[in-house]
């Protein structure tokens, strides 16, 4: 069976784990912690990285510095994970859908001013498969309204948007280091401080309310608890893991190019013909291969092909159901306008396996699997 992931493993893991605990401290912010924040600092040029615990918990934080009130709306896509919708609804907001963009999967940008009201306060991008939502557009649209924007980039470490790493052109962004990512700490995420006025609040939020990382920096003689926090510190043993695939983050980063790219061009021919769709990267973005997908005909086709890739041994799968459709979306927010895209765009994708360190053998099997189907069981599209 060739699996959907692998969590990525560099060989220095185990090292950097053993040296966290010869120094006998394991809880946050230890020294892997702060090498791996300084390493996201200088490398995105963002101003301030906390490791938080989870792609979720970066979220909730981001949200949480809103300063939301009862009543207020928050826009997103309906294509994503219910973390994006969470931090929303924990942080007392209403959710107000956008349709999405069938090219790249990510928030229609055209369609966001007409879901602003008065109550409208934050704009949740997600940058889906690592490929960047049309920002020069989208920051326009929020400054005119006054606007926060928060960049969920769970799938967007190393990608870019022109110049501006992903997570560094909102006012807050997200990275998750899940073992389904890029790059792995098991669980764990970061939150990305663009705005300095934000960075104490950011600090106080994230240690239980208390501004412990002042007295640590020596600011203070004794820390205190002074307002609402919660904990969102990982453990020293999740950051040692981390910063082992930071130190080869470039490689990590070409070696899951070059599967992306195999599987583009070997199947291309198949897109040619009609048989499927594949992954759009607009000229603006410098994607870092999170993942890759085709896109069948229907939902049935897609049924079909998953069931045959799983009868040759090779675990692909289908991505969210949109949440404006799911219970918990319709007890916390409404759709804007009509969804063309998002329900109908859903029920096409499928991924492919995508990991590092996975090799040519594995992929030209995948693509003869991909071929095999589409060339007997397929059909052809208008073109």
């Amino acid at each position: 069976m060739i699996s959907f992931n692998v969590p990525p493993y560099v060989g220095t893991e185990e090292q950097y784990i053993h040296e966290a605990i010869l120094a006998q401290k394991i809880c946050g912010d230890g020294a892997f912690t702060r090498k791996c924040s300084k390493w996201m600092e200088e490398r995105f040029s963002a101003k301030k990285v906390l490791l938080t615990t989870s792609g979720t918990a970066a979220l909730d934080m981001a949200l949480l510095m809103c300063d939301l009130k009862p009543g207020d709306e928050v826009i997103l896509p309906s294509y994503t994970f219910s973390s994006t919708a969470n931090c929303a609804v924990l942080a007392g907001a209403k959710l107000v859908f956008v349709d999405i963009r069938p090219d790249t999967m990510n928030i229609d940008e055209a369609k966001i001013e007409a879901a602003i009201t008065e109550r409208t306060k934050v704009i949740i991008v997600v940058h889906y498969a690592g490929v960047a939502c049309e920002m020069d557009t989208i920051m326009r649209i929020a400054r005119k309204h006054n606007l926060k924007v928060v960049e969920d980039a769970a799938q967007g470490v190393m990608a870019k948007y022109k110049s501006l790493y992903l997570g560094t052109i909102g006012d807050f962004g997200c990275y998750s280091f899940h073992e389904t990512k890029n790059y792995s700490m098991g669980e764990g995420g970061a939150i990305l401080i663009n705005d300095e006025a934000y960075i104490e609040k950011a600090e106080i939020l994230r240690e239980k309310g208390t501004n412990r990382s002042k007295f640590f920096r020596g600011q203070v003689d004794k820390y205190t608890w002074v307002d609402f926090g919660d904990s969102y510190l990982p453990s020293e043993l999740n950051a040692a893991y981390l910063w082992a695939q930071l130190e080869v983050a470039d490689k990590i980063n070409e070696d899951r190019l070059n599967s992306w790219e195999f599987y583009y061009n070997s199947l291309k021919p198949l897109a040619d013909a009609g048989k499927i769709e594949l992954p759009a990267v607009p000229n603006a973005c410098v994607h870092n291969a999170h993942m890759f997908y085709i896109k069948c005909r229907n939902l049935k086709e897609r049924t079909e092909f998953l069931s045959y890739m799983k009868a040759q041994g090779i675990f692909s799968v289908f991505h969210y159901i949109p949440l404006h459709s799911a219970p918990a979306g319709l007890k916390f927010g409404r759709f804007s306008g009509e969804d063309q895209n998002t329900t109908a765009e859903s029920e096409r994708i499928a991924r492919l396996p995508m990991y590092y360190g996975m090799t040519e053998e594995e992929i030209n099997r995948v693509i003869c699997a991909v071929k095999t189907y589409f060339t007997n069981h397929g059909y052809r599209r208008e073109i």
